[in-house]
Formats: structure tokens, sequence, C-alpha cells
């Protein structure tokens, strides 16, 4: 909507407070501060919520691969074979043996809980975890080395060249008993993938060391596939399923990680929705200052209406008054936004020192950070809500005034 100079002029005279109007001024820079607040807070919960999503998804999927394969009972024995079966699959960028088991380990008498994770040398290497100390080029065959989790470590308070027992409860059968069995492993590499569970948990190590710490011989647990598209992994590997009927069944990520992204889903819509209403309140201080500008007004408008202005004019006075306060407030909203997402970490740091809470712990957020990502998509959504229903707050406002009857407003004057 573009004004005359006529319409723009009038419009800046009454946007800028005057005499006795200082409360109306006020009101509409509370309106202002409400939608810069609103469209703030949908930018920052919704581009933090993708970036949990985000984070969560290539940590995963880059951890344990589009899809696996797995044998009814746990071990493939022909599993040569099905890799370069699965290998020739349209889509199907790379397909790997792994096994993951979970056992325990011991250091200087502490003892936790691990997932022995068995890769080839490769697959080590391409796991994308950050290296905190050591090489994973260390990790070789039959050489009794591993890398493990920072978490892990620190629990542990173990260092790179210290060696770890690894105890299998099913080990050997004897005229005893079982007896368990434990091995001991030199630790040539810390790593942190960013994922507490899997920082706090994870033993990576060759394939055959893991085979010959389970006594599984030659077998494996599950095939790691990864597809040109994680997002079509189901449908690109749906015919390979079909053959495998009845021998070994497959699972993507999205089933493997199903409740987790699913509660991330509802809560994007759920948080969307109740922050939306701090948008629409803002809406409603427009319309509040508005009205009463209207109603200040009044004789101003029967004035300008027996000047020769228009009931067209008036309203396109009105209507640009309430759509610069939506407008200016949503810019001033984006700014804000992207200032508290780009100091989103020192921000979340001196609220801890403030509060003397922690109010970032690993072992909830799964993320050791506070992740951010924000899509195009959805700020313009957000920027079309807030201008769309700050436009529409203006409409009421704007038909009243223009059909002010100059008439009845000066009749006594």
């Amino acid at each position: 909507m573009i004004l005359s100079p006529f319409e723009w002029t009038i419009a800046k005279r009454y946007m800028l407070p005057g005499r006795g109007e200082a409360f109306i001024a006020l009101v509409a820079g509370i309106s202002l501060a409400a939608v810069m607040l609103g469209v703030a807070a949908l930018v920052i919960v919704m581009s933090v919520m993708n970036g949990f999503r985000a984070e969560l998804i290539d940590k995963i999927v880059g951890l344990n691969g589009h899809a696996v394969i797995q044998a009814y009972g746990g071990r493939l024995d022909n599993w040569q074979g099905l890799v370069d079966q699965v290998r020739r699959v349209p889509g199907v960028t790379h397909a790997s043996p792994l096994i993951e088991q979970p056992l325990l380990t011991t250091f200087n008498g502490r003892v936790e809980p691990i997932m022995v994770r068995g890769n080839t040398a490769g697959d080590i290497a391409a796991i994308g975890a950050k290296v905190v100390a050591g090489r994973f080029a260390d990790v070789l065959p039959g050489a009794g080395n591993v890398a493990i989790g920072s978490r892990l470590a620190e629990n542990l308070g173990v260092r790179v060249g210290d060696a770890i027992t690894i105890i299998n409860p099913a080990g050997r059968s004897t005229p005893f008993g079982t007896v368990p069995r434990q091995i001991a492993y030199h630790v040539v590499a810390i790593f942190e993938i960013g994922v507490y569970d899997y920082d706090n948990t994870y033993v990576i190590m060759p394939i055959v060391d893991a085979q010959t710490l389970l006594l599984t011989g030659d077998t494996v647990g599950m095939i790691e596939v990864r597809t040109t598209d994680p997002d079509t992994a189901a449908a690109t590997l749906a015919p390979l399923g079909r053959q495998l009927a009845g021998q070994a069944v497959i699972t993507d990520w999205k089933v493997l990680n199903s409740s987790l992204f699913e509660a991330l889903a509802v809560e994007r819509v759920a948080m969307f929705t109740v922050l939306s209403i701090i948008v629409l309140v803002a809406v409603f201080n427009i319309l509040s200052s508005l009205i009463m500008l209207v109603r200040a007004k009044t004789r101003d408008i029967a004035i300008l209406r027996t000047m020769g202005a228009s009931r067209r004019s008036i309203l396109r006075i009105f209507i640009a008054i309430g759509s610069l306060i939506g407008v200016l407030g949503t810019v001033a909203g984006l700014a804000l936004g992207f200032i508290f997402l780009f100091f989103r970490q020192n921000v979340v740091s001196l609220v801890q020192m403030v509060s003397g809470q922690d109010l970032w712990d690993p072992k909830i957020r799964f993320l050791t950070q506070l992740p951010s990502r924000s899509d195009p998509v959805e700020i313009t959504m957000i920027v079309v809500m807030a201008l769309g229903l700050s436009f529409l707050a203006t409409l009421y406002p704007a038909l009243r005034a223009a059909s002010t009857d100059p008439v009845q407003v000066l009749r006594y004057e």
C-alpha cells in the first residue's frame, strides 16, 4: 500500500506523540515491543528445535547409518555375500558389517557399563567423531587397541595409553561353570560425538577383535547401510527387504529412533502454537492503541473530511500506522532473535552462573551444546503471520475512522 504525500504526512503526524497523547504513544510502544518479543521468541524456539532435530539426525545417522539389516537370532553367518548383495541395490552408497554388544569395563577398580562397537577399519575413520586425544588410525585389527568416548574416559579416569579390561559375562564353559571372559585393551584414542549416550558408553574396536571378544566366530550382528537420501532409505531398501523375508529384517533410522523424533515433532508444533499466542496478544495491543488514537483524533478526522480528504485516504492512513508498528516490531524481533541465537551458548552460561543451576545437563538433553538451525521457510511463515495479524488488527479502527461523520462531530463546535 503506497501512500500519497498528504496521507504520509498525516500518518507521520499521528505516529508521533503530541500534547496530551503520551499515553497513546506508550501503548503503541508497548505494542511494538510485544510484537518484537513474540517474533523473537518464535525465531529462537523454532531454530533451537530445528537444531535439535538436525543435530540428532546428523549424529545418530552418522554413527549408525541410514538403516541396519539384522538376522533373526542376532547373527549373520553369510554376511559377506549379503554385504555384496546390499551394495548392488540401486541407491545404496555403502554397506558394511557391524557388531554392537553391551558389556562391562573396569579400570583401577571402577566398573562402567559400555557398548562395544566392532567396525571395519574404514568405518572407524568415517564415524565423524571429534578425536579429543590419540588417533583413530591406531585402532588396528589384532593390535588390542580401542577408542572410547570422552565421557566414559572421564568416568573411568582413563587417558591415552592406559589399559582397560572389558568383561564378557558369556565366557567359556568349564567344569566349574561359565567363566567370564576378560581381555585387556590399550586406549589409543578418545573421541567425542556430541551425543551424551554415545560419549558415555561407546568403545570402538576392529570387528575381528570384537568377534574374538564375543566368541562369535566369523559372524556379525548386523549390516550398516547408507543410501543417497536418508529420508527415502526405507523405500530404497524395500525390494531387498522382500528378498530377505524370513531371513533378516531391515530397519531404517526413522523406526530405530521413532519415539525420539515423534516427540520432537509434537513439541515443535506445540511450541509454535503456544508462542504464536504472544504475537496474537501483541496484535490486540496494536488494535487497542489504534482505537484510542481514533477516539483522540475524531475531531481532526472530521476536519480532514471537511477539507476534502476521502474515506479511502483516512482508511489508508490508519492502516499504514498499525501496519508500520507491526513491520517495525517484526524487523526488531528478527534482529533480536538472530542476535540471541548467535550468542546462545554465552546466554546459557550466563543464566547458569546467575542461577547456580545446571540448565544444560547432557544426560537429559542428549547433546553437549545448545544447537540452532534456522529454516528460511519457517522464518518466512513467522514474518507473514506477524505482518498478517498486524494488518488485520488495523482494519476495525481504520474503518471506524473512515466512517466518521464530520456533521455529527462538528455540529456543536
